[in-house]
Protein backbone atom coordinates (compact mmCIF):
# COMPACT_ATOMS: atom_id res chain seq x y z
CA UNK A 1 0.00 0.00 0.00
CA UNK A 2 2.74 2.19 0.96
CA UNK A 3 3.79 2.13 -2.59
CA UNK A 4 0.72 3.53 -4.06
CA UNK A 5 0.25 6.08 -1.64
CA UNK A 6 3.71 7.18 -2.54
CA UNK A 7 3.13 7.18 -6.61
CA UNK A 8 -0.05 9.12 -6.18
CA UNK A 9 1.81 11.82 -4.04
CA UNK A 10 4.39 11.87 -6.87
CA UNK A 11 1.60 12.59 -9.70
CA UNK A 12 0.28 14.70 -7.41
CA UNK A 13 3.50 16.88 -6.86
CA UNK A 14 4.07 16.39 -10.91
CA UNK A 15 0.50 17.48 -11.90
CA UNK A 16 0.31 20.66 -9.22
CA UNK A 17 4.10 21.94 -10.16
CA UNK A 18 3.10 21.76 -14.10
CA UNK A 19 -0.32 23.30 -13.71
CA UNK A 20 1.02 26.06 -11.07
CA UNK A 21 3.96 26.89 -13.91
CA UNK A 22 1.50 27.55 -16.51
CA UNK A 23 1.41 23.87 -18.12
CA UNK A 24 -1.26 22.16 -19.43
CA UNK A 25 -2.66 18.76 -17.92
CA UNK A 26 -3.54 16.05 -19.81
CA UNK A 27 -7.10 14.61 -18.57
CA UNK A 28 -5.59 10.96 -18.75
CA UNK A 29 -2.58 12.07 -16.08
CA UNK A 30 -5.27 13.19 -13.77
CA UNK A 31 -7.74 10.38 -14.32
CA UNK A 32 -5.59 7.53 -13.39
CA UNK A 33 -4.07 9.40 -10.33
CA UNK A 34 -7.67 9.50 -9.13
CA UNK A 35 -8.21 5.77 -10.01
CA UNK A 36 -4.82 4.79 -8.21
CA UNK A 37 -6.39 6.75 -4.90
CA UNK A 38 -9.33 5.00 -5.13
CA UNK A 39 -7.93 1.99 -5.16
CA UNK A 40 -5.98 2.59 -2.15
CA UNK A 41 -8.81 3.79 -0.11
CA UNK A 42 -10.32 0.52 -1.55
CA UNK A 43 -6.64 -0.89 0.19
CA UNK A 44 -7.22 0.46 3.57
CA UNK A 45 -6.06 4.32 3.30
CA UNK A 46 -7.61 7.01 4.71
CA UNK A 47 -9.69 8.81 2.02
CA UNK A 48 -9.53 12.00 4.56
CA UNK A 49 -5.74 11.68 4.91
CA UNK A 50 -5.52 11.56 1.22
CA UNK A 51 -7.38 14.68 0.80
CA UNK A 52 -5.24 16.36 3.00
CA UNK A 53 -2.05 15.12 1.67
CA UNK A 54 -3.27 16.52 -1.54
CA UNK A 55 -4.24 19.90 -0.43
CA UNK A 56 -0.73 20.44 1.34
CA UNK A 57 0.77 19.20 -1.95
CA UNK A 58 -1.45 21.65 -3.79
CA UNK A 59 -0.27 24.31 -1.43
CA UNK A 60 3.51 23.55 -1.94
CA UNK A 61 2.94 24.12 -5.61
CA UNK A 62 0.97 27.34 -5.52
CA UNK A 63 1.88 29.14 -2.00
CA UNK A 64 -2.00 28.70 -1.18
CA UNK A 65 -4.21 25.82 0.34
CA UNK A 66 -7.04 25.12 -2.18
CA UNK A 67 -9.78 26.44 0.58
CA UNK A 68 -7.87 29.98 -1.05
CA UNK A 69 -8.74 29.45 -4.33
CA UNK A 70 -12.08 26.93 -4.32
CA UNK A 71 -13.77 28.40 -1.23
CA UNK A 72 -13.83 25.99 1.98
CA UNK A 73 -16.23 23.77 1.23
CA UNK A 74 -14.54 22.44 -1.80
CA UNK A 75 -14.22 19.41 -1.00
CA UNK A 76 -17.89 19.10 -1.40
CA UNK A 77 -17.82 20.30 -5.18
CA UNK A 78 -14.77 17.70 -5.24
CA UNK A 79 -15.60 14.82 -3.96
CA UNK A 80 -12.93 11.68 -2.86
CA UNK A 81 -11.26 10.69 -5.60
CA UNK A 82 -11.83 13.94 -7.86
CA UNK A 83 -8.59 15.88 -8.10
CA UNK A 84 -9.27 19.56 -8.38
CA UNK A 85 -6.81 20.32 -10.92
CA UNK A 86 -7.11 22.75 -13.71
CA UNK A 87 -5.29 24.38 -16.28
CA UNK A 88 -5.24 28.59 -16.72
CA UNK A 89 -7.31 30.40 -18.99
CA UNK A 90 -5.73 30.97 -21.77
CA UNK A 91 -5.93 34.34 -23.44
CA UNK A 92 -8.04 35.32 -26.08
CA UNK A 93 -7.74 38.31 -27.85
CA UNK A 94 -9.89 39.06 -30.68
CA UNK A 95 -8.76 38.80 -34.05
CA UNK A 96 -10.71 41.38 -35.94
CA UNK A 97 -12.10 44.72 -35.29
CA UNK A 98 -15.63 44.15 -34.42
Amino acid sequence: MDKIVEEIQRRWEQMFTALAAGDDLPPGQRLRTEGLMEAAALLGADPRALQRNMNETWTRAYGQPLEDILGPDWEQFHRFPEIPAFARRAPVYPSTSE
